[in-house]
């Protein structure tokens, strides 16, 4: 699968560890079950990332945000939009690390994606066949502004509007 980010595809890092397999590599990614075992076997400069279901509970991750490098969450439909609200409460606790998008997202969906934290995408093969990755480049910079407040860059289109009204000029 290839890994997407604002710039284009590039190599992944990451190691996926499967369960019982010795944690070893620069940067390995591991389920939630085994994360307390690999953090308690790490080695200094290892990074360490968790991939979780799009269900998982801040809660449930909060007592490790700090110790991670990397949160990918699992998409099992492209409409299926809790990994949405579950990257943007990362984001809001703070986590600092790369936020993944892993399953069947969309170039469409790549917007909103970065809006809401996410950092890189892992593409589907089959969605990388027909939705190349110029599709995604364009996907992304089709939206210069939302409507919501703490998304995207700069103002919201209302706050740009309010700023309008009130004789502000143009917002940005």
């Amino acid at each position: 699968m290839p890994l997407l980010d604002a710039h284009g595809y590039r190599a992944d890092p990451w190691r996926r560890i499967a369960a019982g397999e010795p944690a070893t590599g620069d940067a390995v990614l591991v389920a939630l079950a085994d994360l307390p075992a690999v953090i308690a076997g790490r080695s200094n400069a290892q990074r360490i990332g968790v991939e979780v279901a799009n269900t998982v509970r801040l809660p449930d991750l909060s007592a490790f945000l700090g110790q991670l490098d990397l949160v990918a969450i699992a998409f099992p439909a492209f409409n299926d939009g809790r990994a949405f609200s579950l990257a943007r409460q990362l984001r809001e606790a703070g986590f600092k690390g790369a936020v993944r998008a892993v399953g069947p997202v969309i170039a469409d969906q790549f917007t909103h994606l970065v809006a809401c934290g996410f950092d890189e995408v892992e593409v589907p093969d089959a969605i990388a066949a027909r939705q190349p990755e110029a599709q995604w480049r364009g996907a992304l910079a089709s939206y210069g502004a939302t409507y919501q407040t703490g998304y995207g860059a700069g103002a919201s289109i209302l706050e740009r509007r309010r700023a309008l009204r009130a004789g502000q000029g143009a917002a940005s």
